[in-house]
């Protein structure tokens, strides 16, 4: 490549990273939408070998989606809802349980004192307060209602996203080909085959990295709701969707359950228990589901994994964290590539033969 050209594809990328970051408030629900597409392509392909028409598979796949998103909504969300406030509840009980348990061990048992945490106070705000935080609340709400241009912005993403994704499905192979066929005939081959390791990676990552989250919230929250645990399904879903961390949703969902235990049972053998759940979960998670449906096709080191969050969280917000790992993944491939050819180039044979 003439040094012409590298400053052209320079200028291009910059361009392109410039554009992205200057629309990043409206991609979202594009970027949904072609979550949802690429997810749905392998069943719509699957329904196309048994010899339907492809918009009738996009139908049914559609269908499939919108039904799955709406029982969501229906069952788990006010089941999460009901959790919550079942913890705001439980927070003058949490207070109280600190005030005379915790702070009391800790400062027998490992010596550390706690001056200036007054812990009284603070439940006696947090209930002079309480109706007027419903208040306030309820005031938000309603200012949010009442704004016409943000109420319209919510309603035409959620008309957006449905919309958009059945586009994609109906012509994502189609798009596949063009895209291909633009590609100059000299760097096709090279990048078809670092689109198909993408596919692949990318395939680990949504398809089944979030399969192993949805598995291991439902495990967490199944065995929690056995020990007893009023909260179990709001942790076991937390525990879940941190997940994607390797080992994070298992320190904080054991952590967070067991502090949960002890207030509501007031017997350290529920921390056993707790125990018991989480290290089942693991064990499965680590023999079963990330074997099974992931594999070491990602190869994310888990502070890799926390700092692409973080970074995408600071360069571009929520859709910067929607983005953080997929691009990361796809990082990974091409610093592959990149080692790949280092390790082949007469530059590093060179190095080899002079040490």
């Amino acid at each position: 490549m003439t040094e012409s050209r590298s400053w052209i594809v320079l200028a291009g990328l910059t361009a392109t990273g410039v554009l992205l970051y200057l629309l990043s408030p409206v991609l979202t629900p594009f970027l949904a939408a072609a979550v949802l597409a690429y997810l749905g392509d392998p069943l719509v392909d699957r329904l196309e070998a048994w010899k339907l028409p492809r918009s009738l598979a996009v139908a049914v796949v559609f269908l499939v989606l919108t039904t799955a998103a709406v029982l969501v909504l229906l069952i788990i969300v006010p089941m999460l809802q009901r959790q919550i406030v079942l913890l705001l509840q439980k927070i003058p009980t949490t207070i109280d349980w600190l005030q005379q348990v915790a702070v009391p061990w800790v400062e027998l048992n490992l010596g550390i004192s706690t001056p200036g945490i007054d812990l009284g106070s603070l439940k006696e705000s947090l209930q002079a307060h309480w109706q007027d935080a419903g208040k306030l609340v309820t005031g938000m709400l309603n200012s949010i209602t009442r704004s016409g241009l943000t109420l319209l912005g919510w309603l035409a993403n959620l008309v957006l996203i449905p919309v958009v994704t059945f586009y994609l499905l109906r012509d994502w192979d189609v798009l596949v080909v063009r895209v291909r066929e633009l590609l100059p005939r000299r760097v096709e081959p090279v990048v078809s085959q670092l689109a198909k390791e993408s596919d692949e990676v990318l395939s680990a990552f949504f398809r089944g990295q979030l399969l192993v989250m949805l598995a291991l919230a439902t495990i967490y929250s199944l065995g929690l709701q056995i020990v007893g645990l009023d909260l179990a399904l709001l942790i076991g879903v937390l525990a879940g969707l941190v997940s994607f961390v390797p080992y994070l949703g298992f320190i904080v969902g054991i952590v967070v359950a067991g502090i949960a235990a002890l207030i509501q049972f007031h017997d350290p053998i529920y921390l056993v228990y707790v125990g018991i759940v989480f290290a089942i979960g693991q064990a499965i998670e680590g023999m079963v589901l990330t074997p099974l449906l992931v594999g070491d096709r990602i190869g994310l080191h888990p502070v890799a994994v926390i700092f692409a969050v973080m970074a995408g969280a600071q360069l571009f917000g929520f859709f910067g964290v929607l983005l953080a790992l997929p691009v990361s993944a796809l990082v990974m491939v091409l610093l592959r590539y990149a080692h790949a050819q280092y390790k082949g180039s007469g530059l590093y044979s060179n190095e080899a033969d002079s040490s």
